[in-house]
């Protein structure tokens, strides 16, 4: 009868003492998963009120809603008397390793997200970087895709696009088109001068202001070159390039303004 008695008293200490923590812990439990849905509804509202990208928001909300339970349920465990420190080290240990394994992925997912949080560029960017030139078709959370001029598709891993320097050519509205024309030294570089700019003048796709510039530039060892500097915009840049060099060599012609061949003066001695 006495040890039916002192094996209740336990059983009742026991359910008392784990009861109570257990309860503390299914509460705890609750509060905690409550919390966090708010923590995580907040920050998603932030993330959208930033205009973040589509694609990242929900995401970065998975992951940090993850994190934050995993920490809440490791904490309910130990609440409860459950041992965790062992179980944390081999997660960890087990972390470790996978990080390894893949560490080439994680730095490509790394910057894929702060490309998609920093945004130093948007789809339809021209963009030159990791020797490619091409304009941005997707940004994915490992690659970023491009098309070249022509018509190639490039595929770049994000982590080595977000730790080097790019080319964004579609940032600014404007860009300048610079050029070098040789002229010869027995031509009258203030005509050619003339001929450049009444060449600027009649393209309205160039831009007044800022002011066009044609100043002779270097006294080259076959030629007189004019620097010429026009501004234009940014979606203009190309057919100007290419058109005014093509006026200028019709104009240089018509008018007898020549281009000069690389020349060489050779002396020689007679005996």
């Amino acid at each position: 009868m006495g040890n039916l008695e002192e094996s209740m008293a336990m059983i009742q200490a026991f359910i008392v003492e784990y009861g109570i923590k257990l309860i503390g812990a299914v509460a705890a439990l609750l509060i905690g998963l409550w919390i966090i849905k708010i923590l995580v509804g907040f920050l998603k509202r932030m993330m959208i009120k930033r205009n973040l990208d589509a694609s990242l928001i929900p995401f970065l909300s998975s992951i940090i809603g993850i994190i934050l339970k995993a920490a809440l349920f490791i904490s309910v465990a130990g609440m409860i008397g459950i041992e965790m420190t062992s179980f944390v080290a081999i997660l960890g240990a087990a972390g470790l390793a996978v990080g390894l394994a893949l560490q080439g992925t994680l730095q490509n997912f790394a910057g894929g997200v702060m490309l998609l949080l920093f945004k130093p560029f948007k789809v339809g960017d021209v963009l030159s970087a990791q020797g490619f030139t091409g304009s941005v078709k997707e940004i994915q959370i490992f690659n970023t895709i491009m098309a070249t001029p022509d018509n190639r598709i490039i595929i770049i891993p994000n982590g080595g696009l977000a730790n080097s320097a790019m080319t964004n050519f579609s940032t600014m509205d404007t860009r300048r088109v610079d050029f070098s024309f040789g002229i010869g030294y027995d031509d009258d570089f203030e005509k050619a001068k003339s001929l450049i700019r009444s060449l600027i003048d009649a393209d309205s796709r160039i831009l007044k202001d800022p002011e066009p510039f044609v100043r002779v530039g270097e006294l080259a060892d076959s030629s007189v070159n004019i620097t010429t500097r026009v501004w234009v915009n940014a979606a203009d840049y190309w057919a100007v390039h290419f058109d005014l060099i093509e006026n200028v060599k019709k104009t240089f012609d018509k008018e007898k303004v020549s281009f000069p061949y690389p020349q060489m003066d050779v002396h020689t001695n007679q005996l």
